[in-house]
């Protein structure tokens, strides 16, 4: 009886999977936008990729922080490119992204993140501004402190020596 049982609720899964596979893949065509690099300066120029077998006869990308950007279909794959300048004047933030492809659209939402300056690198990222007065005052204070550290060490071993 338990055999039976669980041989039908497994069978009874199997067929709403194989149904629901079919309508999943035909409802969301392109089915993948990539946005390369996700964090990007203002100015720079960011490269979109997007798979779906609608793409191949060619799109369009939009965002707010680039102009419309037509695709262009890779190597005979499903899968078409376009590369898209930022705007010099784009609010730093996350953006959307929408691919528009046989007269259907997928939006990707924060695809991509606007930075002010250049790209952050983690520690010791590249910057616009370099040091502040602030950085050059404590760089100083402990330049100084270590000239005034050494020099006493240096004396009072000079001391040590003569006695």
């Amino acid at each position: 009886m338990r055999t039976t049982r669980a041989l039908a609720v497994a069978a009874v899964a199997g067929a709403a999977v194989g149904l629901a596979a079919p309508a999943a893949s035909a409802w969301a065509d392109p089915t993948n936008i990539v946005a390369m690099p996700s964090v990007i300066p203002r100015g720079g120029q960011l490269t979109v990729t997007v798979d779906g077998s609608s793409c191949q006869g060619g799109g369009r990308i939009t965002s707010h922080a680039f102009p419309d950007t037509d695709l262009r279909p890779l190597n005979n794959s499903t899968t078409s490119s376009a590369t898209a300048t930022i705007h010099r004047n784009a609010t730093p933030g996350a953006y959307d992204i929408t691919a528009h492809c046989g007269g259907k659209s997928l939006t990707r939402p924060a695809a991509f993140t606007v930075i002010h300056g250049g790209v952050r690198g983690g520690f010791g990222g590249s910057t616009h501004s370099g040091a502040t007065d602030t950085d050059m005052a404590i760089g100083g204070a402990l330049v100084a402190a270590a000239v005034v550290g050494g020099g006493v060490f240096w004396m009072r071993r000079r001391s040590e020596n003569k006695v």
